[in-house]
């Protein structure tokens, strides 16, 4: 209950809460922790049983597990040094992968609950909705029973919930969601799927690598418009080399379930004529924000056609104390930023001064190979007018490359050709997600192509990828 009282001239409410985080995933956890460490009275509400959200439960700790579990048991990583046939497990089940899946969930969980305890943080199992702008009505899961909390401050994070097929065609036993794909039962013989945005790509090739025929439909001409373009020619390539079969600009009039002496499989009709058989089918055309059932505009707030709430640079919405963080806010939807945007939040709503550079976030993208990035593509310089140059570092130049048995990875620096500040760093191959770091720092602090030249790195390392890179650039000026 809020307690009305007067000072002086003026009236004042004293709520329950500091700030009331709806949703546990990336964004609300660590929004929670920092107004905690703050020392303000915080509550998450968590409408499913155990922490986490969609990032722990069914979306990105699942899928990064999984494809660990895939490229380990494919024995894919050393395929360059034992030949195409290897594998350490002939014949792998979905058992087989779901099961580290599960042990990493279990643990993440637990994790995730255990640091929201210590930093006395309330975890209120229920389904909220506002009643106004300061108050949200709790439907408690296990009480069955219905409360009402204030708060002074109000973060939602309630994250995405998959698109699904509009027919409602996913059954989850052929045609399935990124959602419910780990409740798959065996692991097809082929696999289509609609939609080649990153969680459709990463899926595409995780069941590439095991061996899986897929098939990718995407209305879009090219992939994930926001990565380098050479990087992402490159995983094409690695797509189809793995005998994926990309059906680019091309839309899906229909998707037919059959039952016949083949069992059950799916008949996928393309608006150009085309007809295209697989196994299953993974439905991955989009997610859009978690708000039905939060009684949006009882809080005064209203949400796009997706879900999603606009917000300003504090991830303020136009209620100034109400502020959305993570997914539902919609580009770039990863856990790493969502995190940063829950700190950021937190912040700002009780003063703290805190600062980031959204441009430097770096992107991680777990398709197989896996690809990062920070910084501007040679697109955006080119669309720009800004002068720049390239070095590339193929991993096959580099002795842990040779080691590691990626032979086909590829390390590229952007830099101003005049000022030779470094631009833009883009990676494809092992580890990219981690190697990716050390040039953020260099681009974070403003530094030249030249850093690269004049450090010492471990050797054998893939961090020796950014010398060589740097060196072929700045060859590269004497060139022109």
């Amino acid at each position: 209950m809020c307690i009305l009282s007067s000072a002086g001239q003026g009236r004042h409410m004293t709520y329950e809460y500091d700030l009331l985080v709806i949703g546990s995933g990336p964004a609300g956890h660590r929004a929670a922790i920092q107004a905690a460490k703050l020392e303000k009275r915080v509550a998450v509400v968590e409408k499913k049983a155990v922490v986490g959200g969609v990032c722990i439960n069914t979306g990105t700790i699942p899928s990064k597990t999984l494809r660990e579990a895939a490229l380990r048991l494919s024995g894919y990583r050393e395929r360059g040094i034992y030949g195409a046939s290897y594998t350490v497990k002939q014949h792998i089940t979905m058992r087989d992968l779901l099961f580290r899946v599960d042990q990493v969930v279990h643990n993440e969980i637990d994790v995730a609950r255990h640091q929201l305890l210590r930093n006395n943080v309330d975890i209120l199992n229920a389904c909220a909705s506002f009643i106004d702008p300061h108050r949200v009505r709790l439907d408690l899961l296990q009480e069955r029973v219905r409360q009402e909390v204030t708060a002074a401050h109000i973060v939602i994070a309630v994250g995405t919930t998959t698109v699904r097929d509009p027919d409602g065609r996913c059954d989850g036993e052929c045609i399935f969601t990124a959602d419910d794909l780990l409740a798959m039962e065996q692991l097809p013989k082929s696999l289509a799927v609609i939609g080649a945005g990153v969680i459709g790509l990463e899926y595409a090739s995780i069941f590439a690598a095991l061996g899986v025929r897929v098939m990718l439909i995407d209305m879009h001409d090219h992939l994930l418009p926001f990565v380098d373009r050479e990087i992402i020619d490159a995983l094409t390539y690695h797509l189809r080399t793995n005998r994926a079969t990309l059906y680019l600009g091309e839309k899906v009039s229909g998707i037919e379930p059959l039952r016949d002496e083949r069992g059950r499989h799916v008949r996928i009709h393309l608006a150009s004529g085309k007809q295209i058989g697989a196994d299953c089918v993974l439905y991955s055309v989009g997610r859009k924000g978690a708000v039905d059932g939060l009684d949006l505009e009882a809080a005064g707030l209203t949400a796009d056609a997706r879900g999603r709430l606009k917000v300003n640079e504090h991830y303020q919405t136009e209620v100034p104390h109400i502020y959305a963080v993570g997914d539902v806010i919609g580009f770039p939807s990863l856990a790493s930023t969502s995190m940063e945007q829950g700190r950021l939040a937190a912040c700002h709503a009780f003063g703290l001064p805190a600062r980031s550079v959204p441009e430097l976030f770096p992107y991680g993208i777990y398709t197989v190979p896996g690809m990062s990035m920070v910084g501007r593509t040679e697109e955006e310089l080119t669309r720009d007018g800004v002068p720049y140059e390239v070095g590339r570092a193929p991993y096959r130049e580099i002795a842990r490359g040779q080691i590691l048995g990626d032979r086909t990875g590829l390390l590229k620096l952007i830099f101003h050709r005049e000022t030779r500040r470094m631009l833009g760093v883009h990676i494809i191959g092992a580890e990219a997600a981690e190697l990716v770091h050390i040039g953020q720092a260099v681009l974070a602090l403003g530094g030249a192509v030249d850093y690269f030249v004049e450090t010492v790195f471990n050797y054998p390392t893939l961090a020796e990828c950014y010398k060589t890179a740097a060196f072929d650039g700045i060859n590269r000026l004497g060139c022109a």
